[in-house]
């Protein structure tokens, strides 16, 4: 079975800008300092993991 992505791109480098674009929007969202910078955290840790694996590098978890 075939999981439908958010972002249906093949192109990780697109895939890190879009994450990126999310950590930004989750910065002004309208939550709690909390929720937002957990948010950011994840959405950059993502765009980093994506880029590190398009140069051919490896990220620790």
């Amino acid at each position: 079975m075939a999981f439908p992505r958010l972002f249906p791109t093949r192109n990780p480098s697109d895939r890190a800008a879009a994450h990126r674009a999310m950590a930004r929007a989750a910065l002004f969202s309208d939550s709690s300092a909390a929720v937002r910078l957990k948010r950011y955290n994840y959405h950059i840790a993502k765009a980093h993991r994506l880029t590190a694996a398009n140069n051919g590098q490896e990220v620790p978890a």
